[in-house]
């Protein structure tokens, strides 16, 4: 049922593994930041204040990493898989258009909006 060519897949392939890296570089290079706060550290009041919240800025965007890296993961499957580029929910082919912007989408756009209303 996929209708992406040969190209348009390679195309989709390449920028998943790229985003498969940044995501595992961006996860591996964080790690330190989302460390807990030394509570006997001597820093003031503020600044301890301040890089508990910087912790927690690093803990939510890590959060967010690992979820996408686990749909780039999913959708590098799928292409091993030959299912790539078709709804899993209706399973209609996903446009090109729709996978040039979201690569690691599983979902058409009609299905997107009918998952998020609920």
């Amino acid at each position: 049922m996929n209708e992406l060519t040969a190209p348009q897949l390679v195309e989709l392939r390449e920028r998943l593994n790229k985003m498969q890296q940044e995501l595992t570089g961006l996860l591996e290079n964080s790690s330190e930041g989302a460390l807990p706060v030394a509570l006997e550290q001597p820093i003031g009041r503020l600044s301890r204040m301040d890089a508990m919240q910087q912790q927690s800025m690093v803990q939510a965007n890590r959060s967010a990493a690992r979820t996408q890296l686990e749909l780039v993961n999913a959708a590098l499957r799928r292409i091993s898989a030959s299912d790539y580029g078709d709804c899993l929910a209706c399973e209609e082919p996903i446009p090109f258009s729709r996978l040039q912007v979201k690569p690691e989408t599983a979902l058409c756009i009609d299905c997107q909006r009918s998952n998020e209303q609920r």
